[in-house]
């Protein structure tokens, strides 16, 4: 179980230890200690507890050191293709052929008049054509014929289902796991739990390539109660990937290195003063600073990619599209990085549904399977898990004069390739207007309980306490879904 202590209130206008500021800091410190030998010495502790607590200790020094798992891991780091807006399931990944014969018609009312917001809107069949692609016969859509490509590299699920049924709620719940705000993302927990491989790059990187911004905002990459060094952090496709962070005119490496170091002296001195987790996450953060100076432009230039991979994704240097964030999702895992998180925001098509979804996956189906490609070609496929879905599914009833759906988190479809993902199969399966799930039904909580599983995490052990209980991704539910996993 990895905890951390509450953090202890300091006023930051304090220049001098008062005779309060010792009792709480020096008095709870040496009961801290004394305890904890007593503890040790009959037998509370064991040597798992005894081990997280001397890790715990580290992070003050190293908040960002990697870290080993709870068990042996298949994944080593994940790249999350996020469809933000909802993709219909009903139009890509899972065939309805019912829909097709009732089409237009109202559906039964054992399901109209709780599955959806408007009863008395008509059955919607796809306007699109379902092929078989590979040994694996899976069933995809015309307008995803790249994933079609690849369908034997990946798990196709069609028994997702959430709670939220807005985009800022479905979305939160998605990457935390609950549709409040305040709680550590996924790839804020996965930093905090693993550290990060990468000496000068973030643990946690962010991109956004959608039409417009993230509907749940920054809370989907955002650390939460976590120390603040494994909270996601923002990088633009093109131009510099983080504002400010080249030297001002007339500053060289070598001043910024006086300074920093200048800084550094001052934070080590609070630190040792007061033991805050937040300074020894300032040191980090002025010191990754400085490094990705040098090494963010560096791998941005995707100009040093050779043509044909660049004409694999279909980039185009210096666009800033989903292919090119892609291509930057499999320089960043070359280089250590633990968790990428593209999101693409384009996907809620209450009206204009036909047009709407042939222009995304115009610009998301070849990019999405060459980054599978590609990683597969590297060797990074075994131990990269990459995953893709939005935050709920789509009506299976019309709107937008018979051309949108509405949202539907009941049902939806997302799929998984890599790093002990079982390739080749279509995992569960909707009822047969694509309603609700009818076998094998996989909540939100399950996802993320399995993707730690894979990571070597037990979620029931991954903990961390806060306001005076002790949390965890998966919070009070999930299991994990093994016939997931090759």
């Amino acid at each position: 179980m990895r905890l951390n202590h509450s953090k202890t209130s300091q006023s930051n206008n304090s220049s001098r230890f008062t005779r309060r500021t010792f009792l709480e800091t020096a008095g709870m410190g040496i009961g801290s200690i004394v305890l904890n030998e007593l503890l040790q010495r009959s037998g509370v502790f064991s040597q798992t507890d005894n081990a997280v607590h001397a890790e715990q200790s580290s992070m003050v020094q190293s908040p960002s050191l990697a870290r080993p798992p709870h068990f042996p891991a298949r994944a080593k780091r994940i790249i999350y293709l996020f469809m933000g807006g909802a993709p219909s399931h009903l139009d890509l990944l899972d065939y309805k052929p019912a829909l097709a014969r009732f089409d237009g018609q109202l559906p039964p009312d054992d399901v109209g008049k709780f599955a959806i917001a408007n009863a008395e809107a008509k059955l919607l069949g796809s306007r699109f054509k379902f092929n078989r692609f590979g040994k694996s016969g899976a069933e995809i859509s015309e307008l995803l014929p790249h994933l079609g490509s690849i369908s034997d590299d990946v798990a196709i699920i069609r028994s997702m289902h959430t709670d939220a049924s807005n985009h800022a709620p479905g979305q939160i719940q998605m990457t935390t796991g609950v549709p409040q705000f305040g709680r550590p993302s996924m790839g804020s927990w996965v930093s905090y739990g693993l550290g990060t491989e990468a000496d000068n790059l973030p643990s946690f990187v962010v991109l956004n390539t959608g039409v417009k911004n993230v509907s749940g905002g920054t809370s989907c990459w955002g650390n939460g109660f976590l120390p603040s060094t494994h909270q996601g952090v923002l990088f633009r496709n093109t131009g510099d990937p983080i504002l400010y962070l080249a030297n001002p005119p007339g500053i060289d490496a070598a001043a910024q290195r006086d300074s920093i170091n200048s800084i550094r002296k001052i934070n080590e001195m609070k630190l040792a003063a007061i033991g805050d987790n937040e300074i020894a996450t300032r040191i980090n953060s002025f010191e990754l600073a400085f490094k990705m100076q040098s090494s963010a432009p560096e791998l941005m230039d995707l100009t040093r990619e050779p043509q044909h991979i660049l004409d694999l994704y279909g980039v185009k240097p210096g666009e800033n599209s989903f292919a090119s964030a892609c291509l930057l999702a499999r320089r960043m895992s070359e280089q250590g990085v633990r968790f990428v998180q593209i999101f693409h925001e384009a996907w809620d098509h209450h009206s204009n549904l036909q047009n709407g979804l042939r222009d995304e996956c115009r610009k998301t189906d070849q990019a999405s399977a060459a980054l599978i490609k590609d990683l597969k070609s590297r060797g990074l496929l075994d131990d990269t898990l990459v995953i893709w879905g939005g935050e709920f599914g789509r009506t299976p009833t019309a709107q937008g004069g018979m051309d949108g759906r509405d949202h539907h988190p009941g049902c939806f479809s997302m799929w998984m390739a890599g790093a002990g993902i079982k390739p080749g199969i279509t995992f569960g399966s909707s009822d047969e207007l694509g309603f609700k799930p009818a076998t094998n039904p996989i909540h939100v909580n399950d996802l993320h309980a399995t993707i730690l599983h894979l990571l070597g995490m037990d979620h029931l052990k991954f903990t961390y306490r806060s306001q005076g209980r002790h949390f965890r991704l998966t919070d009070l539910h999930g299991n994990v879904v093994r016939d997931l996993m090759a």
